[in-house]
């Protein structure tokens, strides 16, 4: 399994950040096998688009609430990591209390 669990929906309460304000938070590695997420399709062209990061982050962007670590964004950054046989991401963490 790659995820810990895949869901289709963001089941935290509205954090309030916007896409630019994920960059104040630094990036950590985080475990693929940690991960729960908000996605339950992909498009398959972001996934193989070289230029996929160019526009956005290039850090995946991770919601911690209640225990478990929910993939926001960046779906297609950690099934690219999974496929090169990593175990890890590099992500910022955003902790929701």
């Amino acid at each position: 399994m790659i995820f810990k669990r895949v869901g289709d929906d963001r089941p935290y309460p509205d954090h309030g950040l916007r896409p630019k304000d994920w960059s104040s938070l630094p990036p950590r590695q985080v475990r693929l096998d940690e991960l729960v997420t908000t996605k339950g399709t992909l498009d398959l062209n972001a996934l193989l688009d070289e230029d996929s990061t160019f526009y956005g982050d290039l850090f995946a962007h991770v919601v911690e609430w209640k225990g478990d670590m929910y993939l926001e964004d960046g779906l297609h950054r950690a099934l690219r990591a999974a496929l090169q046989q990593r175990l890890v991401l590099h992500a910022r963490v955003l902790v929701v209390d």
